[in-house]
C-alpha cells in the first residue's frame, strides 16, 4: 500500500506534463470571417426637407365685441358662413339709446331756441346803445346770455353726436371678409362692452408659423430677398393624416426679434387654401426643400453604427472591416448624408454591421438578411 500511492501520484505528474506540453504546441484559432454584403461611397446632387413644427394661423383674425350694453335682438348669420365686410352680424336692443337720440335731439331744438332768444335781445340792446338809450351793462349782459346761448347749443349738439354713435353701435357688421366661427351669445343674451361675440377670420390664404433657429436667419432672409418660391415646391405642408399638402407656399416675413428663451424667430410661411383644408390654429409640418450646391456623400442608413453618442461605418479594407468615424448630416428617407469621415470611392459594409467588430475578417457578398416571420 505504501509502494501503491507514489506510483499514483508520479503517474499523475506525468500525465500532466506530457497534457501541458500538447497544449503549447497547439495553435490558436482566428475567429471565422464574418459574412457581409459591401456598397461602394458615392458622391451626388442631393435634395433633402427639413422639418418644422408649425401651426396654422390666420392673416387677419377680429374678435367681434360689442361697444354698448344691451340685450341681443338678433343674429344675421349661419355659423361657419364666409361672409363679406360690412355685413350685419349682430343687433343690439336700441330701445333705450333710441330714446336718448330722442332726448338729445330736443335738447337741440331748445338750445337753438334760446339762441334765437339771446340773438334778438343783444341786437335790440345794440340799437339801443347807438342812441345811448341804454345803460352799458345791460348790454353787455346780454352779449354775455348770447355767448352762452351759442356754446349751450354747440353742446348739444356734440351730445346728439355721443348718443347717435351709440345708437349705431347697436348693430355690429362684419370688418373684413372671412370666416364666422360659432356664435358666443345667442338672442337674449346681455351683453356689455368687450363681451366676445365671435370671431371672423381671412382663410385664403392662410399662414403657417414655424420656429427657425437663429443660424438659419441668413438662410431665410435670403429666401424673402429673392422673391423665391410663390410657384415652387420650397415650402410645403404635410398635414397630421401624414398627406401633403398640395399647394406650395411662400415664406412672408421673419418676426422683428429673436426669442432670447429659446434662441429661435418666427417665420411665417403663406399658402393658398381654396379647399379651406387649413384650418386656423390645426397643427402641421412645414417642409423646407434644401437643394446641395455642390456633390455629396449619401449612404444607406443601415450602414451606420452608434457608439456612446458617436458614429461609424465599416470600411473594407482587402478582407478586414475597420471602423471609421464619421459625422451624419441631414437623413433623406433611408438614407443619410455623410459630412466626413469616408469619401467616394471607399468600400464599406452595408450589411451585416450588427456582427461586426473593428478590424473583424469579413466574406462579403454571402450575408443574408433574416427573413421577417409571417403568421399562418
Amino acid at each position: 500500500m505504501r509502494t501503491f500511492i507514489p506510483l499514483v501520484l508520479f503517474i499523475a505528474l506525468i500525465t500532466t506534463i506530457f497534457s501541458c506540453g500538447d497544449k503549447g504546441n497547439q495553435q490558436p484559432t482566428r475567429p471565422p470571417a464574418t459574412s457581409v454584403n459591401t456598397d461602394t461611397v458615392k458622391e451626388g446632387a442631393t435634395v433633402y426637407y427639413d422639418n418644422y413644427p408649425a401651426t396654422v394661423t390666420a392673416l387677419t383674425q377680429v374678435d367681434i365685441k360689442p361697444q354698448v350694453s344691451g340685450n341681443i335682438t338678433g343674429v344675421f348669420f349661419t355659423d361657419g358662413d364666409h361672409i363679406h365686410k360690412g355685413e350685419k352680424l349682430y343687433t343690439i336692443d336700441q330701445q333705450q339709446y333710441a330714446g336718448s337720440y330722442g332726448q338729445a335731439m330736443a335738447n337741440v331744438d331748445v338750445a337753438k331756441a334760446n339762441l334765437v332768444k339771446a340773438q334778438k335781445n343783444a341786437d335790440r340792446y345794440l340799437e339801443l346803445q347807438k342812441n345811448d338809450a341804454i345803460a352799458t351793462q345791460t348790454v353787455d349782459d346780454a352779449l354775455a346770455d348770447l355767448d352762452a346761448a351759442k356754446q349751450q347749443v354747440a353742446a348739444a349738439q356734440a351730445n346728439v353726436q355721443a348718443v347717435e354713435t351709440n345708437l349705431k353701435y347697436t348693430t355690429i357688421y362684419s370688418p373684413i371678409d372671412g370666416t364666422i366661427g360659432i356664435s358666443q351669445v345667442k338672442v337674449g343674451t346681455s351683453v356689455y362692452p368687450q363681451t366676445l361675440l365671435n370671431t371672423v377670420s381671412t382663410d385664403d390664404p392662410i399662414a403657417a408659423d414655424i420656429a427657425v433657429d437663429q443660424v438659419l436667419i441668413p438662410k431665410f432672409t435670403s429666401l424673402i430677398n429673392s422673391g423665391a418660391t410663390k410657384k415652387d415646391s420650397t415650402f410645403t405642408v404635410t398635414l397630421p393624416d401624414g398627406s401633403v399638402y398640395p399647394h406650395p407656399g411662400y415664406i412672408s416675413f421673419l418676426d422683428r426679434a429673436v426669442d432670447a428663451a429659446t434662441g429661435t424667430i418666427r417665420a411665417r410661411i403663406v399658402f393658398p387654401n381654396p379647399e379651406k383644408m387649413l384650418k386656423v390654429g390645426a397643427t402641421a409640418s412645414v417642409r423646407v426643400e434644401n437643394k446641395s450646391d455642390t456633390n455629396t456623400i449619401v449612404i444607406p442608413y443601415k450602414c451606420i453604427v452608434e457608439q456612446l453618442g458617436e458614429f461609424f461605418v465599416y470600411q473594407v479594407q482587402d478582407t478586414i472591416a475597420l471602423q471609421k468615424k464619421v459625422t451624419l448630416g441631414n437623413k433623406i428617407n433611408g438614407m443619410v448624408i455623410i459630412k466626413n469621415g469616408i469619401k467616394a470611392g471607399d468600400v464599406i459594409v452595408s450589411d451585416g454591421v450588427q456582427k461586426l467588430r473593428d478590424s473583424a475578417a469579413i466574406s462579403t457578398g454571402k450575408f443574408k438578411a433574416p427573413q421577417s416571420s409571417q403568421a399562418k
